[in-house]
């Protein structure tokens, strides 16, 4: 009877950590299906988040649509003739962004157009703006670039604002429609506010500011 009762006191104490490791393994399990739900919800988020603005203006569109048919087929014809010249645009610049970033040094960038670079910078930033081509939008990440590259905020600034109003190809343009002397006043009056504000923006960050932007541009060419 005894030897019985030991016997079974055994398979019990042997059963306890099958028993266990059984329970431990469904709670990991658990654990895992639960981390993966949750970044797979932190990944959706992330997407709706980052594209907010096209859902936005996605169900702009089919509301549009359903208030006026003619109005919605316009709208959506129009955002995708659009798309389509962006996506004509876009990935050749990044391409070039992204040699850009592995070929030049910083150093190069921070020589040019860093915090001491003086009247470089802004001759830089001046030759940069104006030989470029395409719309304003191609600008913004080839800006994040620069404030990567430890450009100066204030020089960045004004290479957007350069890029908007006097590109090269925008002035000769200009020159054939309203005359030679209307295009040069333009430029003597804006290229000159567009340094200064730059100057007076940059004024207004803090470093706090200026570091989270340096971070910023960090994480999207990471």
């Amino acid at each position: 009877m005894n030897t019985e009762t030991n016997a079974d006191s055994m398979n019990t104490d042997l059963e306890k950590p099958n028993t266990k490791f059984i329970r431990s393994s469904m709670n990991s399990g658990r654990l895992t299906a639960r981390s993966k739900n949750k970044s797979i919800k932190e990944r959706a988020f992330t997407v709706v988040k980052k594209f907010r603005f096209v859902i936005v203006f996605a169900f702009v569109i089919i509301a549009l649509y359903f208030t006026d048919n003619a109005e919605g087929i316009k709208a959506f014809n129009i955002s995708l003739s659009n798309t389509k010249e962006m996506l004509g645009l876009i990935p050749p610049v990044f391409v070039l962004m992204g040699l850009l970033d592995a070929w030049v040094p910083k150093e190069t960038f921070i020589r040019y157009m860093g915090e001491t670079s003086g009247l470089k910078g802004v001759f830089t930033a001046l030759f940069l703006g104006s030989a470029a081509a395409g719309p304003l939008y191609i600008a913004f990440p080839i800006a994040m670039l620069l404030i990567k590259k430890k450009a100066k905020l204030a020089y960045v600034l004004f290479f957007l604002g350069v890029w908007s109003t006097a590109k090269i190809p925008l002035l000769l343009y200009e020159i054939s429609y309203m005359g030679a002397k209307f295009t040069a006043i333009r430029i003597a009056v804006c290229v000159p506010l567009f340094l200064l504000f730059s100057l007076i923006i940059e004024k207004t960050f803090s470093a706090e500011d200026k570091e989270s932007l340096g971070r910023k541009a960090e994480s999207e060419f990471s």
